[in-house]
């Protein structure tokens, strides 16, 4: 690649950068952001004013102790108090502002992410993305992308940025103390008396330029190591995050060699990553240790000569030290800190491509539209449902289901019949035509899966979902848990458990019906949600969901193999093979 291309490819990184920062200091919190931000710059500023006073402390200083001046020696150590304790009071504050910086812009971005990721079911979207095995599938464990990248790319974009500004303050400040201390160097060639001016600052350009090129060279694996390291590790932890959750069924399945097996390579190929990430650690650190340890004498062979000659004395040789070192390290700041911003940059990278995936989202979502009306029914014109990767499943038009309906939705496995639900609940991306809803559908609308979810805590917060616990009463919650064939749980409300783990599948259905019950929707749809029931307590609570729904002066619409459930049923729409159409299956009323 030219250089032309490394140059604009740093240039739309850094607009990257801006545009994932820029938000919160334009946010609600900007001027809270923006005094903070202020205050420790201005803080950064004081610190190299201070160390403009330690350079001129140690000339006179070391000066004294060469020429013997006990009086100012003592004047010099009680100056040297007043700098040490403005160093000290800049530090804590510095300090305890960047952090609170820190804190408050991971909160806000946190917010923000979680509010996206939770908006307009793209949480689901996203998942649902990134197994459809497209190239521009968005990317894997977005948990960590929130938890843990926000706060490296808050910490390190603050710290790395006052670094630099720190760095290029403090150059300005040293680069000319130094031009007046090191003197000119003489010298002929071929003849000629050259002389060049400022000879100190040219040779700490020369040796931090050397440093930096040696370090980019050597240190450049690490940019791709990290960001690989990150994922393996996100994918390590989700693997036991999941057999964690499906440890009954791998206990019965007695599935731990396998789940060992997965995880032992995970964890080598994370570790794998790893060495390679340390030994590239290891060629950088002996670079920049031999860097820095040199560095240390380096000012001291230059300038000894005119120490030597009695062109300059100590206070002088020490002063120009520490110019010398200020100016170098100001200019190695690049080769300092290399791997950290190596591991930034991955970071970095990672929230780009979740944003990106986002807006990928946004567009999608512009293919497709529901119109709600005031009507009591629900049409389905020009219907196309596709799976990821735009491979066409089903299609459907002209179908009515209308308020007082009871509907079985048939078909052979795998023919869509749930994401033909999934796509009237509108979450399912790949859905194109249109939808004529009811106007109160998505206030009152209820979908019982085979698999339903359920919090963490209290019974009650379980049955309640996603409603708040309080919005019932507990009379009403334990009459639904009756009615849902779940006495025994009426009087453990108030009891915390994993109720996704701890209920047996038939028990985890009758909960979600419990809470069908107790929130009393006008339009439920049934995916296979009493497929794990006996048929005696499958035919009661049948009843009772029709009887709800009645009452409620809505509709059923159920997906069930069990001939059973089909007399519950008025009204069917089979998906029946599409031999030669568009798609592999239609939709047709029955």
């Amino acid at each position: 690649m030219t250089e032309p291309g490394k140059w604009a490819q740093f240039l739309q990184f850094a607009a990257k950068v801006v545009r994932l920062a820029a938000p919160y200091f334009s946010s609600e919190e900007k001027w809270k952001a923006r005094a903070l931000l202020f205050a420790i710059v201005a803080l950064n500023l004081a610190g190299v004013y201070m160390l403009v006073l330690l350079n001129e402390w140690n000339r006179g200083f070391y000066d004294a102790l060469q020429n013997k001046n006990q009086p100012v020696f003592w004047q010099e150590l009680l100056r040297f108090t007043y700098i040490a304790f403005g160093f000290i009071v800049i530090a804590v504050y510095r300090f305890y502002l960047t952090q609170l910086l820190q804190l408050r812009w991971r909160t806000w971005m946190t917010a923000h992410y979680l509010d996206r990721w939770l908006a307009n079911k793209a949480f689901y979207q996203l998942e649902l993305a990134r197994f459809s095995k497209q190239a521009d599938a968005p990317p894997d464990n977005p948990d960590q992308r929130i938890a843990e990248d926000l706060n490296l790319f808050t910490s390190d974009t603050v710290g790395l940025t006052m670094g630099l500004m720190n760095a290029v303050v403090t150059l300005v400040s040293f680069v000319g103390i130094l031009w007046g201390l090191s003197g000119s160097f003489a010298f002929d060639f071929n003849g000629s008396a050259y002389v060049i001016p400022g000879f100190m600052v040219w040779m700490a350009v020369a040796y931090s330029l050397a440093g930096s090129v040696l370090t980019h060279y050597i240190g450049r694996p690490q940019i791709a190591l990290n960001f690989k390291q990150q994922r393996f590790e996100a994918d390590f932890r989700h693997h036991l995050v999941r057999v964690r959750e499906y440890s009954e069924s791998i206990a019965l399945d007695r599935g731990e060699p396998v789940e060992r097996t997965q995880l032992g390579g995970r964890f080598t190929t994370l570790l794998g990553n790893y060495l390679n990430l340390i030994r590239a650690q290891k060629r950088l650190i002996w670079f920049n240790s031999f860097y820095g340890q040199a560095a240390i004498v380096f000012p001291f062979i230059v300038a000894a000569p005119r120490f030597f000659s009695g062109a300059i004395q100590l206070g002088e040789l020490m002063q120009i030290s520490s110019a010398f070192g200020r100016v170098q390290d100001s200019l190695s700041w690049f080769v300092d800190n290399y791997s950290s911003l190596a591991a930034w940059r991955a970071t970095t990278d990672r929230i780009i491509s979740f944003e990106a995936s986002f807006q990928a989202l946004q567009q999608a979502e512009l293919a497709h539209t529901q119109d709600a009306t005031q009507s009591d029914h629900l049409r389905v014109d020009d219907l196309q449902i596709a799976l990821p990767g735009q491979v066409a499943l089903l299609s459907g038009s002209g179908l009515t289901l209308s308020a007082g309906d009871t509907l079985l939705v048939k078909g052979p496995s795998g023919s869509g019949k749930s994401t033909l639900f999934r796509a009237l609940a509108g979450i399912w991306p790949w859905a194109r035509g249109r939808l004529h809803l009811p106007a109160d559908f998505d206030a009152r609308v209820m979908f019982l899966p085979q698999k339903p979810y359920f919090p963490n805590g209290p019974l009650r917060t379980a049955l309640a979902y996603p409603a708040t616990p309080e919005r019932y009463s507990d009379a009403q919650m334990q009459q639904a848990l009756c009615d849902a064939l779940l006495p025994r749980l009426a009087d453990e409300l108030d009891r915390e458990d994993t109720w996704g783990q701890k209920l047996s599948g038939g028990e985890q259905q009758r909960l979600a019906i419990a809470r069908a019950l107790l929130k009393q929707p006008r339009w439920l749809f049934v995916d296979e949600g009493t497929s794990a029931l006996d048929e005696a307590a499958e035919r009661t609570l049948y009843e009772r969901l029709q009887a709800l729904v009645a009452a409620q002066g809505g509709a059923l619409i159920s997906i069930a193999h069990r001939p059973a459930v089909a007399a519950f049923h008025e009204k069917q729409w089979t998906l029946v093979d599409n031999a030669g159409g568009e798609s592999r299956f239609r939709l047709e009323a029955s």
